[in-house]
């Protein structure tokens, strides 16, 4: 940061100032003083835009003159207090009498709007809230009024003490109000007191103090950091105070060393001004009062001094940018320019720089590449500082614990290459090609992030191995760093603190120099820090660089002096080397070597830059720009100022570009003089750069002779090469078009290429250039070859596929016939029917069907990728592809019919691993679609037992055996189906040999059918032989209760009582307690005593259970005869057909057609043949109770429609539906692959 007094304007007829306003948003100036005097003033700005008019004009423009200067008049005691309302355009002034005259603006004048006069107490002071709605008035006597923008009075309060001076908080809420005796006051919106606010700078102090300045930052440009302070209080015992709220117990306390009498923050909060004075000798045995502006960042931490001249400063006030601050000193306004430390650098034509967001509390960094205008704004927390050098920037920032702090190495688009974690507080910051070096008031630390052969070490694994040399910290009074160990972990932070702290860093590949407050410069070798010699100055060092060469050192030092130190002079006194040169420059605040001379250098003086050949300075040109570099003559600078007004859209008119005078005086003999003086010019004054735009000249000319000497005296060996070429052409006109496309003149090239009826090498021209539609648009034109055309296509489609502009490449990519791109077209435009095309077009075997393939895989498309896999011969993908989208029937369909085994394999392991995450329904979808019905009936099986365990509804539970179900009856007639062209073989007949033939295969394959139904049955007889069996159990379980709650108790009951034969599926405890409670209610006190008595005997149920079932039964049947009204058919005990065997009892009544069976629809037993059987599930219903059903009431499929022949399972008659049939509604049979 930088500061000086710029312009001084005068107030006619010494009137002094009393008070100091400037408008942050127009720029108006207000001042009031002695006499009534009130004058609004407003200077011209210093934009970039500005500062550019007049360079391009040659005119050397004085920034700041007056554009405006009125007198307001109004008053006749001298104004006392100035205020601005910034959002209203309103202006508040107050003299000694208390007269308070609001001012508005009307045609670019000021001019009265409302006067107030309480001619009680004198105004001490006034402040508008941060958004212009209010404005409160202070009185010395203690009274205080609080109105609104349209001059209505809110209120007015008598606080009872006197008021010196007052501020409202950032969201207009509280109001601090300080007296004359050095207090605080905290008071409400309404006025009403709240706290006082604790002065903890004034602690220890004996005496009276008064508080002379109090000012809360509004946040409206946004914050620092998170939580930095924003309430200043300055005493005019010099103590001051930074707090973050009014009641901030942490406050940073100050001791200025001054005696203060005002301070202001400026437009961010980022920068404190305090003005006051201090005692010096006068002669004799007077003092004088040395008046000056100290300036003090958010932390407290002093960064600045400015000395004034003059006795006494009234007021201070910050234009609205930052940039100037202006003081009303006696009867004078000096201003103050200020050049702020923005956080920036300059690398690979990009600028990157940290702003602050309203609305984030981060740091943005901007990235702005100047050359392609690309932007990539990064958010950075806590971000310390910047700098860029070569192909890296380094972000500095705190860290999370205490005492930590990160450096972050980026490239040109932000992106962070490598960072370190150090314990170094970075104060000083520098970058080099291979080095970070950060310091703090006494320790170095230097990170080597990348050597010679390596971009960056953390990419290199021998980098990474030698881990312990690219970090090195030692203390500044060591005398020789390069011994021992010096990384991190063994570096120890030293006892005690030097009393020479670090003032400044530089550093080139090989040279690092730190500077100390003494003037002492040290220098070191990098990468070993062998200490090299100590520099002795006779100035503290501010800033510090090198030339290119390392003779010379530029210093700048506390107070903006620019000098230099010969570095290979020898030194003064003994262990010192070179000498501090005479030469001197004051006011500089930034200044850059040439990287390609060591005697060019650039540096800003004020408001001026002045290059510099050794120490002869050029004509001074008007800028405000800092330096960015300065390479082949030309000086790149931006001009911060105006980027930061608009951060988030940075435009290159900011960016500026500076040539020295040797470089315009070449331009100005090429374009006036023989090109023999410009040559004698450029040799006296060589430079690389000269001698270029010298040989470019004689190109132009065609004079070769001169073109090659000053491509030699340029080193440029292409260059050499190039009039070599050109001197063999022998043709002029070939020359010129040579010389043409050197100067990338490519059109008129093309035309002389024209002229000379040289197509061929025109179309050769486009080609080495690229531009691949100008060879289109020439080889059409004269007839060229097909192939270039085809090439040339191939490369518009490419330049089109690169943009992603797809249908356009696709266009151009069917001209050439380039399948394969055609191929990435179509999918990118997601057009798979033309990809489809494209496939059927393509011969078998071609691999670029293999790519296809993967493409239609990679959207879901089976069928197409199936297709374009066997295509290619590859059956193997055509496989995996069906397995990948879960097309297992498909996937074991293709493995039958290739023979390929390993299908099976593939498909348990995937369902074990579906299995192992517990997907049991994708591991059952998985069989199913793999036809493997008997694993998908086990597993809804089991699917169904672990659900009736865990106590879920019962539908779900008879769902899964019913799906159970319906999986073994597909197995079933997937094994006995015959083939259906055996199958109409055997039933068309015939005598012949071959109808004896097939009649054979088909018994054989029944009979192989059946063998593997008995395999099955035998490992899993379970879900084979009684796949209905858990779907019956729970059909009727739910059936009985739909009974029960619906009345039907005697329906119920007899349900019940089927449900006996199900103990194995349900639990017996649920089945008997469910019995003996429709028993009950039906009266049927027999079953209910035998329901009971089975309850007491089972083995699993709890004995205070038991004890319970027993108790109840006794209170039951103490009142009612355990014997039931009449006999069921349900409970009668079938005698056996044979008396003996049971088991032949059973086998006889099947094959008899006595068994009785059960209606699925009402749970009765079915005794005669109107009955109607579902083809599905293969139960049957009573006619009576399904009247009106369309589906099964047990499978849910549906039924079979009228008058369609369908048998009962009784006895095997016939006596299913009749035609006219007595069932309402439609019937129709399920397909197989119906699910619920």
């Amino acid at each position: 940061m930088f500061i000086y007094l710029s312009k001084k304007i005068a107030i006619p007829n010494g009137t002094r100032l009393k008070c100091l306003s400037w408008n942050s948003d127009q720029g108006w100036i207000a001042c009031g003083g002695e006499n009534g005097l009130l004058k609004v003033l407003r200077l011209e700005g210093t934009s970039s835009k500005e500062i550019k008019a007049s360079n391009a004009k040659g005119q050397v423009t004085q920034p700041g003159n007056l554009s405006l200067n009125q007198t307001l008049e109004g008053h006749n005691g001298s104004v006392l207090c100035v205020t601005w309302n910034d959002s209203f355009q309103k202006l508040t002034t107050s003299d000694e009498s208390g007269l308070i005259i609001v001012w508005m603006l009307h045609k670019g004048m000021w001019y009265e709007e409302m006067i107030n006069n309480r001619n009680k107490s004198v105004v001490k002071d006034m402040k508008w809230t941060s958004n212009g709605e209010k404005i409160c008035i202070a009185y010395e006597d203690g009274a205080v009024i609080v109105g609104s923008v349209d001059g209505n009075r809110l209120w007015g309060k008598e606080v009872g003490i006197s008021l010196s001076l007052v501020e409202w908080s950032p969201d207009g809420r509280l109001l601090l109000f300080c007296t004359p005796s050095g207090e605080c006051h905290v008071y409400d919106g309404s006025g009403n007191a709240v706290s006082k606010v604790p002065l903890y700078c004034n602690e220890g102090y004996v005496g009276l103090s008064k508080i002379v300045g109090i000012e809360w930052y509004d946040g409206i440009e946004g914050f620092a950091e998170p939580n930095c302070p924003v309430l200043a209080i300055c005493l005019d015992n010099g103590r001051m105070q930074l707090m973050r709220y009014e009641s901030d117990d942490n406050a940073v306390c100050i001791d200025t060393g001054i005696k203060p009498c005002k301070c202001k923050w400026n437009m961010n909060g980022t920068i404190l001004a305090v003005a006051g004075y201090q005692l010096g000798g006068g002669g004799g045995t007077a003092t004088k009062e040395l008046w000056m502006v100290q300036f003090y960042n958010y932390s407290g931490e002093h960064l600045r001094t400015l000395r004034v001249p003059g006795n006494g400063i009234s007021g201070l006030s910050w234009e609205g940018n930052g940039l100037r601050l202006a003081l009303a000193v006696e009867s004078f306004i000096y201003f103050t320019n200020v050049r702020p430390d923005y956080k920036w650098g300059f690398f690979c034509n990009t600028l990157v720089y940290a702003f602050n967001r309203p609305d984030r509390t981060e740091h943005c960094v901007m990235f702005w590449d100047t050359k392609n205008n690309d932007k990539y704004p990064k958010y950075v927390r806590k971000l310390v500082a910047i700098q860029a050098f070569g192909d890296f920037c380094v972000l500095a920032t705190k860290g999370e614990n205490p005492g930590e702090y990160i450096l972050i190495l980026c490239n040109a688009i932000g992106s962070p290459v490598d960072s370190k974690y150090i314990e170094v507080e970075p104060k000083y910051l520098t970058i080099t090609h291979y080095h970070v070096i950060a310091a703090s008031d006494e320790v170095v630390y230097v990170w080597q992030f990348r050597t010679s052969f390596s971009k960056v070490l953390s990419t290199d694994v021998t980098g990474v191995k030698r881990k312990d040399v690219r970090e090195k910290l030692f203390q500044i009074d060591e005398d020789d760093p390069s011994k021992g160990d010096r990384g991190p972990e063994s570096f120890k932070p030293p006892a005690n603190t030097t009393s020479d702290s670090i003032s400044a860093l530089c550093a080139t590949e090989n040279v690092l120099m730190v500077g100390r407050a003494s003037g002492v410069v040290q220098r070191y070798s990098l990468p070993h820090l062998t200490p090299e010699g100590k520099h002795v100055l006779r100035c503290r060092p501010q800033m510090l660089a090198l030339n290119c060469n390392q003779t010379k050192m530029s210093v700048i030092d506390i107070n903006g002096v620019l000098s230099f130190f010969d570095l290979t002079a020898k030194g003064g006194t003994p262990g010192t080397q070179g000498e501090h040169l005479a030469f001197e420059r004051k006011d500089a605040w930034d200044m850059r070597w040439a990287d390609d001379n060591p005697e060019l250098f650039a540096m800003m003086e004020k408001t001026r830059m002045y290059i510099f050949r050794g120490l002869d300075p050029e004509e001074p040109v008007t800028s405000s720009a800092y330096l960015c570099s300065f390479h082949d003559l030309e000086i790149t600078a931006v001009f911060i100022d105006d980027i930061m007004a608009q951060a988030d859209q940075p435009d290159t008119e900011f960016m500026t570009m500076y040539e020295t005078r040797s470089l315009r005086d070449t331009r100005d003999l090429l374009r006036t003089t023989k090109i023999e003086d410009a040559y004698s010019f450029v040799d006296s004054n060589s430079h690389p750069r000269l001698w270029r735009i010298l040989a470019e000249h004689a190109l132009e000319e065609l004079d070769f002779v001169m073109a090659d000497k000053a491509f030699v005296r340029s080193t440029d060996y292409q260059g050499i090469q190039f009039v070599k070429h050109l001197q063999k052409l022998g043709d002029k006109a070939k020359q010129r078009a040579e010389v043409a496309v050197y100067f990338k003149r490519f059109d008129e090239a093309e035309q002389l290429y024209h002229k000379m009826d040289r197509p061929d090498l025109a179309i050769d021209m486009r080609m080495r250039l690229g531009d691949w539609f100008k060879v289109e648009k020439l080889v059409k034109e004269n007839s060229g070859d097909d192939a270039q055309l085809v090439n040339a296509w191939n490369k518009i489609g490419q330049y089109y596929s690169d943009r992603h502009k797809w249908q356009k490449a696709a266009q151009y990519y069917a001209q050439a016939k380039s399948s394969e791109m055609l191929v990435e077209c179509f999918y990118a435009l997601e057009d798979f029917t033309a990809l489809g095309k494209l496939m059927d077009a393509m011969p078998d075997g071609s691999p670029l069907l293999i790519s296809v393939g993967e493409k239609f895989q990679s959207v879901g498309l089976c069928n197409e990728g199936v297709a374009a896999f066997l295509k290619a011969g590859d059956t193997k993908k055509a496989i995996d592809c069906c397995v990948l989208l879960n097309q297992w029937d498909q996937a074991v369909a293709l493995a039958q019919q290739y023979t390929f085994p390993q299908i099976a394999m593939l498909l348990a392991k995937y369902a074990n691993h579906l299995l192992e995450k517990e997907k049991y329904l994708e591991a059952i979808e998985l069989y199913r679609k793999a036809n493997h019905h008997p694993e998908a009936a086990k597993l809804l099986t089991d699917l169904a037992e672990k659900s009736a365990s865990l106590k879920v509804h019962p539908m779900r539970v008879k769902k899964l055996y019913v799906l159970a179900a319906l999986e073994v009856d597909k197995f079933k007639r997937r094994t006995l189906d015959m083939n259906p062209l055996d199958a109409a073989s055997t039933m068309m007949g015939g005598a012949t040999k071959a109808a004896t033939a097939t009649m054979a295969a088909t018994a054989a394959q029944t009979l192989a059918g059946l063998m593997t139904l008995e395999a099955a049955s035998a490992t899993d007889t379970k879900g084979i032989d009684s796949a209905w069996r858990g779907a019956e159990a729970y059909h009727f379980w739910l059936l009985a209760h739909r009974q029960l709650y619906a009345g039907q108790v005697d329906l119920a009951m007899r349900t019940a009582l089927h449900l006996r034969n199900y103990e194995d599926v349900l639990d017996p405890q649920e089945v008997y307690s469910f019995l003996a409670l429709a028993s009950f209610y039906n009266k049927f006190f027999g079953q209910c005593s035998k329901a009971f008595i089975k309850l007491e005997s089972l083995p699993a149920i709890p004995n205070d259970k038991r004890e319970a079932f027993a108790d109840l039964a006794m209170s039951i049947f103490l009142k009612n005869a355990p014997a039931d009204p009449r006999s069921l058919r349900e409970t009668m005990t079938k005698k056996g057909l044979n008396g003996k065997n049971p088991v032949v009892d059973a086998l006889l009544e099947d094959l008899g057609g006595n068994k009785e069976q059960v209606c699925v629809a009402s749970g009765r037993i079915i005794k005669d043949g109107n009955t109607v059987r579902c083809k599905t599930c293969k139960h049957s219903m009573i006619v009576t109770e399904v009247r009106g059903r369309e589906t099964c009431p047990l499978c849910h499929a549906l039924l079979p429609v009228p008058g369609e022949k369908s048998r009962t399972a009784l006895g095997g008659s016939n006596g299913g539906v009749s035609d006219k049939g007595m069932l309402g509604g439609r019937y129709a049979t399920i397909g197989e692959d119906e699910m619920y």
